[in-house]
């Protein structure tokens, strides 16, 4: 059965290892979607550094713009992370920056389409980028308007949502439903 869990937080707050232990959990071969792309020796090295953590059995792919489609072609039944959803979204926005909504809105309609035609249990790992102050700059506040709906999206599809603080998951599923009583 398809299942869809969402892995959100603040940047350095553990969402990705908790994530990849999650994964770990549901299969020993895991497909790992990354979306990043090194544009700068920096991001080399955190690229590198993450790659370096997984297992060397995982099935890495990079998909940086049309995570979507990869996921249309794996086989049903895969364990997919899909990390991460922020930088899918930039990435988006970098190339589209006249009119990005369509295409960001195009891209989370056809992963949660691909994700329920090719029955994949699928985590995904996106950032809480509206926490903070408004951006300064008009491109920062769109990449922030588009990234929150992309995430209510998904939420809204999961069947399980973590809120990861410290390194520590909060179910807000969990708490969703306690409020709700």
């Amino acid at each position: 059965m398809a299942q869809l869990i969402l892995f959100t937080g603040g940047a350095r707050s553990g969402k990705s290892w908790r994530a990849e232990q999650y994964a770990s959990q549901q299969a020993e071969h895991i497909v790992y979607i990354a979306t990043a792309q090194a544009g700068d020796a920096e991001m080399q090295h955190r690229i590198d550094l993450h790659q370096s953590q997984r297992p060397s059995h995982w099935q890495t792919i990079e998909a940086p713009l049309v995570a979507s489609q990869t996921l249309a072609q794996l086989p049903i039944g895969s364990v997919v992370l899909l990390d991460c959803l922020t930088l899918l979204v930039s990435n988006l926005l970098l190339a589209n920056e006249i009119r990005p909504e369509p295409i960001v809105q195009a891209e989370i309609q056809a992963i949660l389409a691909a994700q329920q035609a090719r029955d994949l249990h699928l985590i995904v790992v996106t950032n809480e980028v509206g926490m903070g102050i408004v951006p300064a700059y008009a491109l920062g506040r769109v990449y922030r308007d588009l990234i929150g709906r992309a995430n209510q999206q998904i939420a809204a599809a999961a069947n399980a949502v973590y809120l990861v603080v410290a390194g520590m998951p909060i179910d807000i599923r969990q708490l969703q439903a306690a409020w709700a009583k």
